[in-house]
């Protein structure tokens, strides 16, 4: 039970702070500024302030699990230089978390097949490159699956199956444990795609009605919207996680 939470909390926490990596460069990139890059639960209490660069503070949190970049100067959620930017360069940075999160699987992929299993760069690159689009193609027939009622939640895993899976992973060699980061990374670039009020496919719909109508939705329309899909989004896990409990007892 150790190593499965251990294993969880590194894997997680590692995929994460790539997503929010990809975010924070494609932000500064584009000339927005990124107030603070956390290692750990957004809602956690701030234990300190790692050190500064330009405007950003890096900083640690009380619960070592995840991380997240603010836009908000103050912390009061406002974000006002992302939401003044353009819709293009908003959109760069809202999709930049996947996007790097998609590289770090191919990456992590390409390792384990050199290394485990001895395979040319050249083929290890291919077998990647295959691996991405077999993650991709089963996670689209999923959701398709369950939209349509074709499909069931069983599916589905949240935070306590993770945790067992990851263990699992990590009983068996550092390779597997890295090649179960891989399909997790993917796995989250993917998901964030998808256009839910929580997500940044969320945050991507908004901003395509935004492009359609040619005119800016209010910051209190996109408060509203983050709000409700976080809730929805905790139901969601309270629910899965649940399930995932009463199946590891039973």
């Amino acid at each position: 039970m150790i190593t499965s939470l251990i294993a969880f909390i590194v894997v997680f926490t590692i995929i994460v702070l790539v997503h929010e990596l990809g975010h924070f460069i494609a932000a500064r990139h584009s000339g927005v500024k990124v107030y603070e890059f956390s290692i750990g639960f957004p809602f956690s209490p701030k234990i300190a302030t790692l050190f500064r660069h330009k405007e950003t503070s890096f900083t640690l949190r009380l619960l070592p699990l995840g991380g997240f970049v603010s836009f908000s100067e103050e912390g009061d959620g406002e974000a006002k230089e992302l939401f003044e930017a353009s819709w293009f360069k908003r959109a760069l940075i809202m999709s930049a978390g996947s996007l790097f999160n998609v590289i770090f699987a191919f990456l992590i992929f390409t390792t384990v097949f050199v290394i485990g299993k001895h395979l040319p760069f050249p083929d290890a690159v291919f077998l990647s490159a295959k691996m991405l689009w077999e993650i991709l193609a089963g996670t689209a027939v999923f959701i398709f699956n369950l939209i349509s009622g074709g499909g069931s939640m069983e599916g589905l895993t949240g935070p306590v199956g993770i945790a067992s899976l990851a263990g699992q992973a990590a009983s068996k060699g550092l390779l597997k444990l890295m090649y179960f980061t891989g399909i997790l990374s993917m796995s989250l670039g993917i998901i964030n795609l998808l256009p839910l009020p929580a997500l940044d496919g969320g945050q991507l719909s908004m901003l395509l009605i935004e492009a359609i109508r040619q005119k800016p939705l209010s910051l209190r329309t996109y408060q509203v919207v983050t709000v409700l899909g976080m809730s929805l989004f905790i139901i969601l896990t309270v629910i899965v996680t649940y399930r995932d409990i009463v199946g590891l007892v039973t």
